[in-house]
């Protein structure tokens, strides 16, 4: 029953902060009834664990100095013998049993491979033989636990090593002694090798028994209906679906209100109909391609996907989506529990628990996984522990472990994390449960699916595993054996399972999807794509503005703060007072701010972003003498709650910490979630997350994030830099001939319904791309991302190149909702998708002879040279937003401008830049009003390259030169360069 208890223990564990510091939930195991020894063989790589035996406390030395200290023998034939014998006494006392014993554990299911016991690990090789079993050693040793507690520091070798073969060499291996906290430690001994005999009843074993047939049945029952489908079962694994209906149980009893679960595709089916309890029936539906839409759900979406799963109390299981990348969803669990522990006030972590499901060989091999792990104690990113089961195929694909890992186990990389591990054997279903990682020691009885052969790569496991009996077997008979259960009570439980299996079947023929109950009420009242939003102003009020604004730009009156920054938010400070000259920083915190004080949650996380990756937004201040931190956004508001505003360094990951906040955008729409990442190109780390979840997740799962990723960009080249740093990339994000990632899915030839009561483009569209060049602009871009009855993914191209431009600058006026003021418009103050010429143009100009549109910080150059030039006969407009294209906006600048050249102007190398995603749909827009043929769109720009900038600065401002220069100058652009 090592998996059953096991889940126990990890779900008891999941509520005990005194064991781990903000890290994994730790199982709280109890002793295992020691079963007879048996020689058990496994693949190379998936040896039974030696544990804790070949886990050194420290050292070897640290071993023999201390038994030379401590260790004394008792009996007067003991005082002649070498000291060896004493360390080797102490040793197995502290360290555990010998692997002698130890590899007689029973964690493995298959017997392929027998490993030798290491000799210095022999009693004999110490002197010891068999008349020295009886003989008594003193191993009273301070400040442990387990047995070594017990009054009784004079014990027989033999009594050492039964009571140890007792306590690990059951179904269920420990591995913990390289935690460094001895608390810790000693907590784990003690629950351990405090041996209690842990026999379940009668009635435990009758409701086991019945999960295990549940999953055993389901999968036996989809292999006959579909015969030839690919379904990745769970044979050979079976054990999982009770033990994680057992560790829910207790998890529930333990106070846990909510339980997040991501996991890979093999036996989600499975894990689905008998843990989530998905209508047996809409599963059947959907599996033979024959379920339709719900006709109450039309227009609406299924908000996070929550189901509530009864226990006596109700408790929230929710099922992330996961694409195939296999432990791409591990921070996405994460970040949507932190969310919810932030949602509900969880302040100590222990009513959202987060359960993480992984193969073997993804556990060992992916990044991610210890990306995810490493989030685990970092004070904004913990969630007080997540529990970690590894179905241990010993086999990934078609892969062995020797080839697969260079270390023995492929649990070791939670070693890192001082994470207890617990291996168990995955055919013992009494067996199966503990925490922090429960590395469930399986066997995948059939390939990589269905119809996969895999004896073609492993020929002699699978000989075994056609002979190998079903984890339901051998527990039938271990019930029938023991007397516990009747052989009518099985067949009773049988003849159950398949009747109602049998009947969702027949039901799921015809079977129409109803409105689930468990819609998020977070998200209710959102909008889908097939529903029109109506689009709201993020203007905000003056005296809110001026209120806010002083709240963020002033410093407690006895904080030193370092000069520079004292003299920045003096700055800061006359912005707000004048209403003139406010730069981007104080822009972003304005519009942070007034969402604070909305009701909204805010958070931003990254690499280097308290104070900027180009120190210029400073949200958070040390005090120079005495080391203390302020952050003004913490103090927008009376009695503001502390992480309503979140700002926090993270660790240098971008896969997991990317993925983390997704997760946390997706718990609650009334938040503004932003990752930004410390150089745009840095976000190719994190290229999954965009193109499995962010740029695909809603078309894919109908699961809407409005999480905002900025990316730091420009092509102004560092002189101490390589140029790849420089440069965030347009086309990863825009579907570009230069990119096989077509992430943005609008149709370049087909112009949406543009009509402002109508218009449903941006919610038709994946995400937003945008790229704007003012202050007020980005303010009013963020606000919108709330300020709307739908989310999307918004990327932005933040520009480094603009954060201290003296041009770049937004009057306060901007910012509000007073009619009349430069940002009011027929529709009121909101973002630029657009932004025309700044000159005094009328509504039909036909003296312009080019129009030049331009996206980010080249329009101030292009402005700068057209001043020059004094080219008053060309107009420069700027496309803030990309994707999806402004058509309507673009179209009323060509009709302003019948008689212009038109010229698209980037300063991005051709295949690098926006301009392969916007010729094809500027060409549209043009040929929708008549005006020629294609090549009237000329281009102005870099030329193709394989780097995103030249790395030395010279040659870029001669190119940045020449470029503005053909783009004003009075010369006629040849197309295409």
């Amino acid at each position: 029953m090592a998996w059953f208890r096991a889940v126990s223990g990890v779900a008891r564990h999941a509520v005990r902060k005194n064991l781990i510091q903000a890290s994994h939930h730790v199982t709280r195991p109890a002793s295992v009834r020691c079963p007879p020894a048996a020689s058990v063989q496994l693949l190379p790589g998936t040896t039974p664990p030696r544990f804790p035996a070949l886990c050194r406390f420290q050292s070897s030395q640290i071993v023999s100095s201390m038994a030379r200290a401590a260790c004394t023998l008792r009996s007067s034939r003991g005082r002649g013998k070498p000291i060896q014998q004493r360390e080797y006494a102490l040793a197995v006392a502290r360290e555990g049993i010998p692997s002698k014993w130890a590899h007689d554990g029973q964690t493995g299911s298959l017997g392929l491979e027998e490993r030798e016991v290491p000799v210095d690990l022999d009693p004999a090789f110490y002197g010891f033989t068999d008349e020295d079993l009886d003989r008594e050693f003193f191993i009273g040793v301070w400040r442990m636990s387990g047995f070594l507690s017990d009054n009784r520091p004079v014990q027989t070798l033999r009594s050492i090593l039964n009571r140890l073969q007792q306590a690990y060499c059951g179904s269920v291996g420990y591995e913990y002694m390289h935690i460094a906290d001895r608390d810790q430690c000693n907590w784990l001994r003690d629950q351990i090798e405090t041996v209690k005999p842990r026999a379940y009843g009668r009635d435990r074993q009758e409701v086991i028994l019945d999960r295990l047939i549940w999953s055993t049945q389901f999968e036996n029952f989809l292999a006959t209906k579909w015969v030839t489908a690919k379904r990745f079962g769970l044979e050979g694994a079976e054990t999982l679906i009770p033990g994680m209906k057992e560790m829910f149980d207790r998890a529930s009893d333990l106070g846990v209100e909510s339980i997040v679960v991501g996991m890979p595709h093999r036996g989600r089916l499975n894990v689905l109909g008998n843990v989530f309890r998905k209508p047996l029936r809409q599963i059947f539906s959907e599996f033979s391609g024959s379920g339709t839409k719900a006709v109450e759900e039309v227009g609406s979406y299924t908000g996070t996907g929550d189901v509530k799963y009864h226990l006596g109390k109700r408790i929230h299981l929710s099922l992330v989506a996961n694409p195939s990348h296999l432990e791409a969803v591990d921070p996405v669990v994460l970040g949507k529990i932190r969310g919810k522990q932030y949602y509900s006030n969880d302040i100590d972590r222990t009513k959202n628990l987060a359960v993480l499901i992984h193969g073997d060989g993804s556990f060992a091999g992916q990044g991610v996984v210890y990306e995810t792990l490493h989030l685990s104690a970092l004070p904004n990113y913990t969630t007080g522990g997540t529990i970690h089961i590894v179905v241990n195929n010993q086999v990934a694909f078609t892969t062995d472990p020797t080839a697969g890992r260079s270390s023995q186990y492929c649990t070791d990389v939670a070693k890192a994390l001082d994470a207890p591990i617990f291996h168990v054997n995955g055919d013992d279903m009494e067996a199966v449960v503990h925490d922090v990682v429960v590395d469930v020691v399986c066997y995948r009885r059939f390939g990589h699916n269905e119809m996969d052969e895999p004896s073609f790569t492993q020929p002699k496991m699978y000989q075994v595993i056609r002979s190998h009996p079903s984890a339901l077997h051998i527990y039938q008979n271990k019930l029938l054996e023991s007397g516990s259960i009747k052989k009518e009570s099985i067949d009773s439980i049988n003849s159950k399972v398949n009747s109602i299996l049998n009947e969702e079947f027949n039901s799921s023929k015809d079977y129409i999807p109803k409105r689930r109950d468990w819609l998020s009420a977070y998200w209710t009242g959102f909008k889908s794509p097939e529903q029109i939003s109506r689009v709201r102003n993020t203007g905000v009020k003056p005296e809110i503005l001026k209120r806010v604004g002083e709240a963020i730009t002033t410093l407690p009156e006895n904080f030193k703060a370092h000069k520079v920054l004292k003299r920045i938010f003096e700055e800061r400070y006359q912005m707000i007072q004048t209403g003139e000259g406010v730069d981007w920083a104080l822009g972003e915190a304005l519009a942070f701010a007034t969402l604070l004080v909305e009701g909204n949650h805010v958070r931003l996380s990254g690499q280097d972003v308290e104070r900027g990756t180009f120190s210029h937004r400073h949200s958070v201040i040390h005090d120079q003498e005495t080391g203390e931190i302020y952050c003004p956004l913490d103090h927008v508001m009376i009695n503001q709650n502390e992480e309503m505003f979140t700002v926090s360094n993270s660790s240098l990951s971008e896969f997991g910490v990317l993925g983390f906040e997704l997760g946390y955008s997706m718990e609650n729409p009334n938040s503004l979630i932003l990752w930004e990442a410390q150089f745009g190109d840095f976000a190719n780390g994190a290229q999954v997350i965009f193109d499995q979840f962010l740029s695909s997740g809603e078309s894919k799962w109908l699961r809407q994030t409005g999480l905002v990723v900025l990316l730091p960009m420009g092509t102004m080249a560092k002189v101490l830099s390589t140029p790849p740093q420089d440069s965030s990339v347009f086309c990863r994000y825009l579907p570009t001939s230069c990119s096989f990632w077509f992430m943005s899915d609008d149709n370049p030839y087909v112009i949406p319904e543009m009509d402002p009561t109508m218009r449903k483009q941006i919610q038709e569209c994946n995400w937003q791309v945008v790229n704007v060049t003012t202050p007020a602009n980005y303010f009013h871009v963020l606000r919108r991302q709330i300020h709307r009855e739908f989310r999307k993914p918004l990327i932005v191209m933040s520009p480094k190149n603009l954060l201290r431009h003296p041009k770049c600058k937004s009057n306060l006026s901007e910012f509000d909702d007073v009619q009349g003021h430069p940002g009011f418009d027929k529709q009121g103050t909101r973002f630029k998708r657009l932004i025309k010429d700044q000159n005094d143009h009328s509504d039909l100009e036909e003296g312009i002879r080019r129009l030049v549109l331009c996206s980010g910080k080249v329009y101030y150059d292009l402005d700068e040279e057209r001043r020059t030039a004094d080219a008053k006969d060309v107009a420069i407009c700027r496309v803030e937003q990309l994707c999806p294209f402004p058509y309507d906006l673009v179209q009323r600048e060509l009709k302003r401008y019948p008689n212009a050249e038109v010229v698209w102007c980037q300063e991005e190398p051709m295949n690098m830049g926006a301009y392969n995603y916007i010729s094809p749909r500027l060409c549209t827009a043009i040929r929708e009003l008549g005006r020629g043929p294609v090549e009237v769109t000329k281009y102005v720009g870099r030329p193709p390259s394989a780097a995103t900038a030249t790395g030395f600065l010279g040659i870029h401002q001669k190119e940045q030169k020449e470029l503005v220069q053909k783009a004003i100058g009075p010369d006629p652009v040849q197309f295409p360069l």
